[in-house]
């Protein structure tokens, strides 16, 4: 197994992110909840698993990318809280 692989099964967002949410009404922290929270509120956005040269140099491995700007996150579900609480702001 790569060192990408299965890495969002072991890491639960940080509990800052996680209340974050919450204090913005959302609840769930899953992928799929996260994704389409995000797709409620922009018209596109693209989701990038980087190279494991970029995850050394950004010290990530997930970035969305928006028209606001760009977001990280070591997993798909943090990369999809930061991009939401971005366009929630």
């Amino acid at each position: 197994m790569s060192d990408n692989e299965g890495v969002s099964q072991h890491m639960p967002l940080p509990d800052q992110l996680v209340r974050q949410l919450t204090e913005r009404g959302v609840v769930a922290t899953d992928e799929a909840a996260l994704r389409r929270a995000l797709e409620a509120r922009v018209p596109g956005y693209n989701l990038f698993k980087l190279t494991l040269a970029a995850t050394r140099r950004w010290k990530c491995r997930y970035r969305i990318l928006l028209d606001a700007g760009y977001y990280d996150g070591q997993t798909v579900e943090e990369a999809y809280a930061h991009a939401l609480l971005a366009v929630m702001a």
